[in-house]
């Protein structure tokens, strides 16, 4: 069977373009992310790329070919940013920004040499599809294990048909620009660039797969992030605490390190509520929980594990270690509100350390909720420990 070029080159445009309307559709414009409206973009761009390219056959050969040129490159430009919303940034930001106007440049500056412009924007567009690549191999971190593994496939597909991509533009390029006689023009039937125009109708299904799938992994690691976290602050939830708590014993048993666990409840939240409303209850809670979690250390795990109490979990602390954050956060809030009076900045706290018949994170709890139930007995204000501990 024989490939015609421009059949495979109209199919691309059609593609495209039909991508550029479906996507709006499956994922809206006004609520979507920052990464689905620039994979929304990319798609668009694409096709009236290749829409321009294939007119400049036809009518104003320079001007529509050195338009295609740049919504070529931006259209990968777009689809980079957008990955990278969903993979994590990357270096070489001002790079793809800037790549559109300097191909478009470049290939309007030389246009009246075809080695030139072809070589020229060819060599572009590989860059900008090693970039991709690169962008695709790196490992992801701050994301769920889950959606971790989920994308592996994809991103590996992706990555494999865009750098076979990347080397057959760089041939292609390199045969405008030294063979000439090879590759004369766009639609010459050479088999780099058949295989080219093929790979180009691959990649842009891929791409669309890939835009897909990592936009429902968005949406759920949004899902899971607001199951596990608490809405008034941020933080994460007691469903979060319990989860992640699990890692922290297991590892301070394995290589027997101290662990302790703190808790920490504002004082006089309901006569406060009842005064001033709770609306300026919600906004001292949120003004404690940003006071105490500036003052965690590297490992620290902090959660609101109820209405009113924060819990914090020190890891490789010694028994020194829940004074120290008690003055710390004592001093942080006073900073904080410095025109409130002192009992609008107090609090009561209690902690406890882990035991070796400790079953699970709830056992570590209940006995710092006895620690902190004493320090509220004392009159509030004040740190308690666990009987038996030493503060």
């Amino acid at each position: 069977m024989q490939l015609d070029i421009a059949t495979l080159f109209s199919l691309l445009v059609i593609q495209a373009l039909a991508l550029a309307l479906l996507l709006p559709l499956l994922m809206g414009w006004r609520a979507a992310s920052q990464g689905a409206r620039l994979a929304q973009l990319s798609m668009g761009l694409q096709g009236a790329g290749w829409l321009a390219l294939l007119s400049a056959a036809v009518v104003a050969e320079r001007w529509l070919g050195t338009l295609a040129m740049a919504l070529i490159s931006a259209s990968l430009s777009a689809l980079w940013l957008a990955l990278g919303c969903w993979l994590g940034t990357a270096r070489g930001r001002r790079l793809m920004l800037a790549l559109p106007a300097l191909i478009a440049l470049a290939y309007a500056l030389l246009y009246d040499s075809y080695a030139l412009r072809v070589g020229v924007s060819n060599a572009g567009f590989g860059l900008q599809l090693l970039w991709l690549c690169a962008l695709l191999a790196r490992p992801l971190r701050n994301q769920e294990p889950a959606l971790t593994r989920r994308s592996r496939r994809w991103r590996g597909l992706l990555l494999v048909c865009l750098l076979l991509l990347a080397v057959l533009t760089f041939w292609r390029g390199a045969l405008a620009a030294f063979d000439t006689a090879a590759y004369p023009s766009f639609y010459s039937p050479h088999p780099v660039n058949v295989l080219a125009a093929v790979l180009s109708n691959v990649a842009l299904v891929l791409s669309l797969a890939s835009v897909l799938v990592a936009w429902r992994g968005e949406i759920e690691a949004a899902f899971v992030r607001r199951v596990q976290s608490d809405t008034l602050t941020g933080l994460p939830n007691r469903r979060a605490f319990t989860e992640r708590a699990v890692d922290m014993m297991a590892m301070a048993r394995r290589y027997q390190e101290p662990l302790l666990l703190s808790l920490f409840s504002p004082d006089g939240l309901k006569p406060l509520g009842e005064q001033q409303g709770a609306e300026q209850v919600e906004r001292l809670l949120q003004r404690f929980a940003h006071c105490l979690e500036a003052q965690l250390r590297p490992g620290d795990l902090l959660a609101r594990v109820d209405e009113e109490c924060f819990a914090v979990l020190l890891a490789r602390s010694e028994d020194q270690g829940p004074q120290a954050l008690h003055q710390r956060l004592t001093l942080a809030l006073r900073e904080s509100a410095p025109e409130q009076p002192e009992q609008a900045l107090s609090y009561s706290a209690g902690w406890a350390r882990l035991r070796h018949g400790d079953r699970d994170i709830e056992d570590l709890l209940r006995r710092a909720d006895a620690a902190l139930r004493g320090a509220r007995r004392s009159g509030g204000g004040g740190l308690a420990a666990e009987p038996g501990a030493e503060q």
